[in-house]
Formats: C-alpha cells, structure tokens, sequence
C-alpha cells in the first residue's frame, strides 16, 4: 500500500470530524464529496452568512454545511477569541465580527473541541490561515514556534523500497533560531508518528559533521540539538550532520561513527528556510518525489493550510493527514446546528 493510501486508510478507520470554510471553492466541494462518500473524515463546509448559493452546492454533493451567523456556538467562538486577543487589542465587536468569518468560525469549531481539525487555504493566503489558527488555537504545550513540514515520498534510495522523508521547515519560519530548531524538531517527530507510524529519526542538517565544520550556523544547529537532548533524553536526534551523512550509511560510517541517527534519519531538520524550500523542490523535480505539504506543526490542535494551486485531490490528503495529526483530540462533539444534525 502506498503512503497515501495508508494515510487515507487510517484516516478513515478514525472517522474524524473536518472543517471547510471555504465552501464556495469548487475544488473545495470536489473534496468535501469524495471525503464524505468514501468515508475518510466526516467533512462539515461552513458557508458564509446568507450564501445561498454555497447552501445549494453543499446540499448537491450531500454534504453537511453550518452558517455562523445562525449557530449557538458562534458566542463561544467570540468569547474564546476574545479571551485569547483582549491583550492584544481585539474588542468585544471585533471578536464578534471574527466569529461570522467562515475561517475564524471553522478554527473557533477546533478550539472548543466541535471538529477535530481545520483544512483551508485553496482561496485564503497562508499567512490569513496561521494567523487565525493562532488566534483561536494557539501552539501546543511546551511549543512556541507554529512551523510546516513536507512529507516526501521518495523512490529506493536506501533499500529495494521507496521511503517517506519529513523536511521541516520549508515554508513558514524564515530564519529559524536554536530555540525555534529545537520546536521545529519537536513537531515534526511528534506528527511524524502520527501520520507516517513509524520512530522518527531526526537529523539537523548543515555544512559540516560533527565538528568538520565552523561559523555561527553551525554553532546554531548544535545549540538546538543540546537543547532538544536536554528536554527528552530519549529522543533520537543528531546534528550537526550534511545530508549525505543523514541519510547514506556508508557515508555515515565514516563521518559520524557511532551515530544512532546518521545514515538512518528520516527526519530532516533545515537550517533555513531558504534551505528547506530548495531541498523539497528539487526532491520532488530531480528526485521524482511525490510532496505532500506543507503541513502545519506545532499546533496544540491542527489547521492545516493549502497551496492556493491544491488540486481536489491534494484537499483530500490533507484532509486525511490533519485527522491523523488530531491522534490525541478528543472525538467532536455530537452537538451542532439543526441543518448540521439533520444531514
């Protein structure tokens, strides 16, 4: 079975509960149906107040739909939205205005455990995305940094059998410091488990080996991983390690001897963001990788954001990876607007 088929599998065997707000994309309802009539997450579209267009499109592909402005939860939403921006400046108006917004409302749904996760982006920027997960959500305990990651399935390279990689960060955390490494690593083996069901190896990558090189990037990455040891002894990380010695035994033998990570990572941590945005795409052009991403980490529940070039397709994997990453929220409550219960 492949990757994504076994994602779309488990996912399915989980049966979780998946926000759309944005209803009115076709790709979007393309999803939502494909999701629904194969029973992959439960897929709930929130339509924008008094779009009756959009109510008729759902209604067409058989599809639950909920319109804020006539949901009992919606004061919810603004009261948690108001409670986590008071400080910030948001107002009680302000707060109520937001809650009518299909993506706040939708990440307001998460926040108070209605839905177990988020999928937007095909029509919204990634930056209105994070910025309303953060709003109603907010990062994970014990993580401060809202990073993505890539989930690269790549031919043999290693062995007779194509693998799974996970490159992080290489689309929202520009220059990362030891501290904000330190997250990205977190996450990334924390959702790593979750979506790909295997132990995360991580390996944070330079332009040296374990000393063979000098400067301040490099004493960056070694800082991350003195940090990372020291909040979980148990976890298997290296660095600083190049990228043949992360992944290529024979290499690693001689550069990193004795390493648990060299040779075996699976995780890949980048330095920058510039480094991990080349890396995945060349991957992905050069190598003939299959890139599923970004997907949003750090998250104390997940929202994931699109390509605003997602195909209906691309939603639908997405769609399956955010249920797996919501592995610890608990199942969406059972409440919900009457147009909601009814269908």
């Amino acid at each position: 079975m492949s990757f994504l088929a076994s994602v779309r599998a488990r996912a399915a065997a989980r049966r979780r509960r998946i926000v759309f707000p944005e209803s009115a994309d076709a790709r979007t309802l393309a999803a939502a149906s494909v999701l629904a009539a194969e029973r992959i997450v439960e897929p709930l579209l929130v339509v924008a107040p008094g779009d009756a267009a959009a109510r008729r499109a759902a209604d067409d592909i058989g599809v639950a739909w909920i319109d804020p402005s006539g949901d009992p939860r919606r004061e919810r939403v603004a009261a948690n939205l108001l409670a986590r921006r008071r400080e910030k400046g948001l107002t009680a108006e302000g707060a109520d205005v937001l809650s009518r917004e299909p993506l706040h409302f939708a990440d307001g749904l998460v926040a108070l455990g209605e839905a177990d996760g988020c999928v937007a982006g095909a029509a919204t920027t990634t930056a209105d995305v994070l910025r309303a997960a953060i709003w109603a959500i907010g990062a994970a305990p014990g993580v401060e940094t809202i990073s993505s990651a890539f989930y690269m399935a790549v031919p043999p390279f290693r062995g007779d059998e194509g693998e799974v990689l996970t490159f992080a960060d290489c689309a929202v955390v520009r220059e990362p410091d030891s501290a904000q490494l330190a997250d990205i690593a977190m996450a990334a083996a924390r959702d790593r488990r979750r979506i790909v069901g295997d132990e995360p190896r991580v390996a944070l990558l330079s332009y040296g080996t374990l000393g063979s090189g000098a400067g301040p990037a490099v004493d960056k990455v070694r800082a991350a991983v003195g940090i990372l040891r020291a909040r979980r002894p148990d976890f298997a990380v290296d660095g600083e390690l190049q990228g043949d010695a992360a992944l290529i035994r024979a290499v690693a033998e001689r550069k990193a001897p004795g390493s648990d990570v060299a040779g075996r990572a699976n995780v890949l941590i980048f330095p920058s963001l510039d480094a991990g945005n080349i890396a995945y795409k060349l991957v992905e052009r050069i190598g003939k990788a299959h890139a599923v991403g970004p997907i949003i980490q750090g998250l104390a529940r997940p929202c994931s954001d699109l390509s605003r070039g997602a195909s209906a397709d691309d939603i639908i994997n997405v769609a399956a990876i955010t249920a797996l990453q919501a592995g610890g929220v608990e199942d969406a409550g059972v409440g919900g607007s009457r147009r909601e219960r009814d269908q």
